[in-house]
């Protein structure tokens, strides 16, 4: 944490993108380590997979599947790589990635680049499988022609290389994309996600990777229980809650107005707000994993109380430094021997 505070003024001197790109670079030249050893309270098991630590990283850091083992290394539980999408694509127009130090948060509408499945379906199958989890977060094409059937090749494609799947379809930053929350529209992406990976085949023997959705904070009313009922039909094994949102609470910032996806502090409210929607659509009987806006292990703490299985961040290390996934997941640790918990587990939901 010191060591990082003292050289976070000279990597905020390099523009946001090409500063990603370095640190991307220099995970990669690093020698091999085992992930370390968490706490056996922190471990759990959701959706069939046992997680060593509820903290996990959010798709968008490690976009194309390289650095996954340095990750599980530097102290996460869990890695979700991408979003990646079919075919290869650039994404938008630089700049597209803007730090607002004052407000502890990030913009971005880089509107899925990847590098396409082929490369990271090559570079995952390569992994140590001992290392930890890895999931894949996958995306449709910006100009697809039908974008459902990206979902389904996405599925098809990954799932070999997978611990878990995640259908991302609430990205701000692919024009139309968020249309697919919409219930006929969810239903039918659904059902071809179910079909597609049972067509998969389970790899080497082993069970399907299970299918998780990522939904967005910025929902109406009556869309929570919709979204809750349409995964609950169509077998989806959890929920992540929650994208970026398009809104714009009070920013200090001179970025505040980008357009794009907000992440980071600003967005804890509205993301929990979310995150105890689903929890009351789905009365416990749907995973949820809670993202945006958690930077400590009281935010952690909160998601999990208030319904979360599960946490994921991204942005707090652009502020803090990689070993805030290590020090959250100690924080929880000494949070459930004080509440007289045996296992994380056990304070899901007791808000």
């Amino acid at each position: 944490m010191r060591l990082y505070q003292t050289l976070r003024p000279l990597i905020f001197r390099v523009d946001p993108e090409q500063a990603h790109s370095l640190t991307i670079a220099a995970l990669r030249a690093m020698p091999k380590r085992h992930a370390p050893a968490f706490a056996p309270e922190l471990a759990s098991t959701v959706a069939g997979l046992r997680f060593p630590s509820p903290v996990g990283l959010a798709a968008g850091f490690d976009k194309h599947g390289e650095v996954a083992g340095a990750m599980l290394a530097l102290g996460f539980g869990s890695v979700e790589v991408g979003t990646v999408t079919p075919q290869p694509q650039p994404g938008n127009f630089r700049p597209r990635l803007f730090r607002l130090p004052e407000d502890e948060a990030v913009i971005n509408r880089f509107g899925f680049n990847s590098h396409g499945q082929a490369e990271a379906s090559e570079r995952l199958r390569k992994r140590d499988g001992q290392m930890g989890i890895v999931g894949v977060n996958i995306g449709a094409n910006k100009d697809s022609a039908d974008r459902i059937a990206d979902y389904a090749d996405g599925i098809r494609g990954m799932a070999p290389v997978a611990d878990y799947l995640t259908v991302n379809i609430s990205s701000p930053n692919t024009p139309g994309l968020r249309q697919l929350q919409d219930e006929g529209a969810l239903r039918e992406l659904l059902a071809a996600v179910r079909d597609a990976r049972s067509a998969a085949g389970p790899p080497n023997g082993s069970r399907l990777p299970p299918v998780f959705l990522k939904v967005a904070p910025d929902l109406g009313e009556a869309e929570p229980a919709q979204i809750v009922r349409a995964a609950i039909d169509h077998g989806i094994d959890a929920l992540i809650v929650s994208n970026t949102t398009v809104s714009r609470p009070p920013l200090r910032s001179r970025h505040a107005g980008e357009s794009g996806g907000l992440s980071g502090a600003p967005l804890k409210p509205l993301a929990l707000h979310a995150l105890r929607r689903f929890r009351a659509a789905s009365g416990g009987q749907l995973p949820l994993i809670g993202a945006g806006g958690i930077g400590s292990a009281g935010d952690a703490w909160e998601r999990i109380r208030a319904g979360a299985s599960l946490v994921q961040l991204y942005s707090a290390m652009i502020y803090q430094g990689p070993g805030v996934a290590r020090r959250i997941a100690d924080g929880l640790a000494e949070r459930v021997r004080r509440a007289g918990f045996h296992s994380i587990a056990e304070a899901v939901g007791t808000e």
